[in-house]
């Protein structure tokens, strides 16, 4: 009984789980240049598009044939307005590069009920998708090679000891401190195999 018991405690235990790197922030990562600039470019189009969002929302509604959309689309302004800010001012942008993506993905599909009825903008829509689609690209693109950049080497590893000689004390302090030392005889090896001014001695 107590076994089975054991067993079904160890079944109820809450399993770990780790979040994918690419939703995890490692100021560690060493991105190549050109990511880095991808990275900042994308923050400030984040910038531009939410207070675009935000200032003109509901010309974009109507813009589209969804005039009932603008307080939504002035919400994902708010929301690209934030994304903006994280990925300029973090050292580790690859969470807000991944919040991006999937940003794009409620983008497109708060839109896509726009290409059906009689919406007399669609030829808009259909823009507004394709644009939106590569942004979502390079959204994906610039996530996976933030989340597959190389890391630095840890903190202990960097300290630097050129400065340290392995003596406790000054070199002054420990110049002839040995001069008295006699090595014991199983250091200095067999008897017969000793020279012969320390075996004669």
């Amino acid at each position: 009984m107590s076994d089975a018991t054991s067993q079904g405690d160890r079944a109820r235990l809450p399993v770990p789980y780790s979040l994918p790197s690419y939703l995890t922030s490692d100021p560690r990562r060493r991105p190549d240049p050109a990511t880095k600039q991808l990275a900042q470019g994308l923050g400030w189009f984040s910038i531009g598009l939410g207070l675009t969002e935000v200032a003109f929302g509901s010309a974009i509604a109507r813009w589209l044939g969804m005039p009932r959309a603008a307080p939504v689309i002035q919400a994902y302004g708010v929301r690209e307005l934030i994304q903006g800010a994280g990925i300029l001012g973090s050292r580790d942008p690859t969470p807000w590069i991944s919040a991006r993506v999937a940003g794009d993905a409620l983008d497109i599909a708060t839109i896509l009920p726009g290409l059906e009825g009689n919406n007399p903008r669609k030829d808009n829509v259909q823009i507004a998708l394709m644009a939106l689609a590569g942004v979502t690209a390079i959204d994906v693109i610039c996530a996976q090679n933030l989340s597959g950049a190389p890391l630095n080497p840890s903190q202990k590893v960097r300290h630097d000891y050129r400065r340290r000689s392995g003596f406790r004390r000054p070199a002054k302090a420990m110049r002839g401190a040995a001069r008295d030392f006699k090595p014991p005889p199983d250091i200095i090896g067999p008897e017969a195999m000793r020279p012969w001014t320390l075996t004669n001695a």
